[in-house]
């Protein structure tokens, strides 16, 4: 087969229209196209149709050329590759006629969408416009809560008139029976405070001391000086345990704990009355002084 007879039957160009879509594609995604995608359907279907027309009159040109060329040096090769040719060409002629019919049926489809969305909007213009003429309704007159729970319509504004009447009855200098008023209302809250204060639960403060209390000599009943101690009460106090530490020669000193109440019992207090007993006690001494 001859290179004439090769480039007659080579299809490599029937393909272009394809690499030519994708290669355009391709720079469009890349440059970020803005057309619609039906817009970009439709102009595709027509680049389609009209790269297959001009590749079916160039197969033609083609096809007839070369047969005019070779002449009648070789007819029979030249009769044998007409009729396969021919047969190519008809088969690829068919295809493209199938691809064009297809492509038209589709360009038709998106006639009708877009005339639809076309269609749509003015609808929709229409609509805006209609609205955009039509008068606004005056906003209602806001609601006012009454003590009741229902609401009720606020009444518009008295004339000026009877604002300058109102004005006119004010009194910019105040009375004494306002200044009374005022002096009730605060001596009020200040009662309903001090009230409320002491309904409060008071943090009671308290502390743990332990005395040491010390007697005469030796002979002194320590026995009776416990009780002695013991018998001083007072609110707020509390005697606990108690025993006998030795000092020295035979004298042992009274070592007795109590709880009192800070704001009512103090240490001073406690030696006072322990020490009134003269014929028992020689002195009193705080050995330890703990909070609680």
């Amino acid at each position: 087969m001859s290179a004439v007879d090769f480039l007659a039957q080579e299809k490599i160009w029937f393909d272009k229209p394809r690499y030519d879509e994708a290669e355009r594609r391709f720079y469009e995604g890349m440059n970020g196209s803005t057309q619609t995608t039906q817009d970009v359907g439709a102009n595709t279907i027509l680049q389609d149709i009209a790269r297959a027309r001009e590749n079916i009159q160039k197969s033609l040109a083609g096809l007839k050329t070369t047969l005019c060329n070779r002449g009648s040096a070789q007819p029979c090769l030249s009769q044998r590759s007409q009729l396969s040719t021919g047969g190519n060409s008809a088969a690829d002629q068919g295809e493209l006629i199938t691809r064009i019919d297809s492509l038209e049926l589709e360009n038709q489809s998106l006639y009708r969408v877009v005339d639809s969305l076309r269609a749509a909007l003015s609808r929709l213009e229409c609509r805006v416009a209609v609205l955009e003429k039509t008068p606004t309704a005056p906003a209602p007159a806001p609601s006012v809560p009454c003590t009741n729970g229902t609401a009720a319509q606020q009444k518009p504004s008295a004339p000026v008139q009877e604002e300058e009447d109102d004005d006119d009855d004010i009194d910019l200098f105040g009375s004494d029976d306002d200044d009374e008023e005022a002096e009730k209302i605060k001596e009020q809250r200040l009662k309903d405070y001090a009230e409320k204060k002491a309904k409060k639960p008071t943090i009671i403060a308290k502390s743990s001391i332990l005395l040491d209390v010390k007697p005469w000599d030796d002979e002194t009943d320590m026995a009776q000086l416990e009780e002695c101690v013991r018998s001083v009460q007072a609110d707020g106090l509390l005697w606990g345990t108690s025993k006998l530490v030795p000092v020295g020669y035979g004298i042992k000193k009274l070592q007795i704990a109590c709880v009192v109440e800070d704001d009512k019992v103090g240490t001073d207090l406690l030696e006072e009355e322990i020490t009134k007993f003269e014929d028992y006690v020689q002195s009193v001494d705080v050995a330890a002084f703990n909070k609680i």
